[in-house]
């Protein structure tokens, strides 16, 4: 028996890139949660044909952010205020994106990254997300106290804002929030969950 791996047939190479054409168009339309049906659609294949590429919905995601991914990996982030602006630009390519990527980003790439493309390349930001952390807080930028989860829910939010209200917002939201995190603009605050209280100005 021939252990010589079988080559894609074309038909089948075709089918995928029009799923990924049509589900980038309607990805762009009506967000990460469109209907996959409608991806099918536009395609012109049948339903049954994107699962058999795309077994979920994240799989045509990952599949879809694939190119985008490697381009964004191949940046050279000028810091860690450079990184956050970069991963919330991308972040709002589609509506739901930031949504959907939160929860592997906080999880470091989530349970599945050996066999998920979507996971695998979340994990790959949370790697330089924790060495740009790392690399702030040495140059004195970045707080000793303040936690990687801290800046991965500033890019969170900032994607969102972005997404919902324009690239000036979220980059006033990024301004405001890094700047809160440098060492000495938090002292006010306790660090135990409970809600800060103003400081008294001295008398």
């Amino acid at each position: 028996m021939s252990t010589t791996a079988r080559r894609p047939r074309s038909d089948g190479l075709r089918n995928r890139a029009a799923l990924l054409v049509a589900a980038d168009a309607v990805f762009a339309a009506d967000g990460t949660g469109a209907s996959l049906s409608a991806v099918a659609a536009r395609a012109g294949v049948a339903i049954g044909t994107l699962y058999k590429h795309f077994p979920t919905r994240r799989n045509v995601v990952g599949a879809l952010l694939a190119d985008r991914h490697d381009a964004l990996f191949a940046t050279r982030p000028d810091g860690l205020a450079d990184w956050v602006r970069t991963v919330a630009s991308h972040a709002a390519t589609y509506r739901g994106l930031a949504e959907f990527l939160a929860s592997d980003l906080a999880a470091g790439g989530g349970p599945d990254a050996a066999g998920d493309r979507l996971a695998a390349d979340c994990a790959r930001m949370a790697e330089r997300t924790d060495r740009l952390v790392a690399e702030a807080r040495a140059a004195g930028s970045l707080a000793e106290d303040v936690p990687v989860e801290d800046v991965v829910t500033l890019m969170n939010a900032a994607a969102w804002v972005r997404e919902q209200e324009g690239s000036v917002r979220a980059d006033r939201l990024i301004t405001a929030g890094l700047a809160g995190m440098r060492p000495g603009a938090r002292e006010w605050n306790s660090g135990d969950g409970r809600t800060p209280t103003r400081r008294e100005p001295r008398r």
